[in-house]
């Protein structure tokens, strides 16, 4: 792993595959860091043709741990302002392609790193080959909410020492998982042990759940899109609503939307796999310039 320098932060982040491929940025949800973008995805994603870069987001994993409050309110219509908003997080990921040279990126963000992806698409148009949005949404207020249990758990601080964080990740996990698929314990053990001695850092996630409850109805910035998206969205997400994804898709002009059937908040360790890197490859391919691999020239 490496850090770079980008944005007024430092960012942690990891590559997979051939430079001279297409680059293929993750951007990953709440909470999560790097390596909740499995080893073996990456892996799969870059025999498809991609160069992979993963990162940690500002305020998780190794990455910058940022000044201000984290204990103000997160519900939606909250007065205090976020210490940082989407759109930063956007220009972070944005620095990080000037940082390691690359011009033009396709860009794959799940959950708030969807969000992410579409600010970064919207504010920096040039710089994205393709989007692709994994269970996300719009900022659209009048979608179904999440599941009240599952939101009511998600909002409920996580213990601080290791063994209740795991117990409380596991849980979040098996709740969060589409009836679809099976749940994967040992796997999700792992993970939440994993990333427990990597970096648990509570108060960078209460600063981004601050910045997803402030960010705006992104519908009228997302219609003047003309970059190719891609929508995956599960059809039993407790978190972000089947709703959602039909209304992003609709959002962006040409829009494809892939629904995966029983796929809840999570990517289905290993079951949703297949169809989804077939689904990517196919897009970015499809998006890609006939000229090269994107890089600066």
């Amino acid at each position: 792993m490496a850090k770079a320098a980008a944005n007024g932060i430092q960012i942690e982040y990891e590559t997979t595959g051939d430079p001279r491929d297409r680059p293929l940025l993750l951007i990953i949800g709440l909470a999560d860091q790097l390596i909740h973008w499995d080893d073996a995805l990456c892996e799969d994603l870059a025999a498809c043709g991609h160069y992979v870069i993963r990162f940690d987001n500002r305020d998780s994993g190794l990455s910058t741990t940022c000044d201000g409050p984290s204990s103000a309110p997160v519900h939606r219509g909250q007065k205090a302002p976020p210490p940082y908003t989407l759109d930063d997080m956007a220009d972070d990921a944005i620095d990080l392609l000037d940082a390691l040279g690359i011009a033009r990126a396709h860009l794959c963000g799940a959950s708030m790193g969807g969000m992410i992806a579409q600010c970064a698409a919207i504010h920096h148009p040039s710089r994205v080959l393709s989007l692709t949005s994994v269970y996300s949404t719009t900022g659209n207020r009048s979608l179904p909410p999440p599941d009240p249990e599952v939101m009511d758990l998600l909002l409920t601080p996580a213990p601080l020492d290791r063994e209740g964080y795991v117990e409380y990740m596991v849980l979040f996990i098996r709740m969060t998982t589409g009836s679809g698929f099976a749940f994967d314990e040992a796997y999700a053990r792992l993970i939440s042990q994993r990333a427990y001695d990597r970096s648990f850092r509570p108060e960078g996630t209460a600063r981004q759940m601050r910045a997803i409850a402030t960010q705006i109805d992104r519908r009228q910035a997302l219609a003047s899109l003309s970059v190719p998206t891609l929508v995956v969205q599960g059809t039993d997400d407790p978190l972000v609503s089947v709703e959602a994804g039909r209304d992003l898709s609709d959002a962006i002009p040409g829009a494809r939307l892939m629904l995966i059937e029983g796929m809840g908040h999570d990517l289905a360790h290993g079951g949703a796999w297949p169809a989804i890197i077939e689904a990517v490859a196919t897009h970015t391919l499809h998006a890609q310039p006939g000229c090269g691999h994107g890089g600066l020239s």
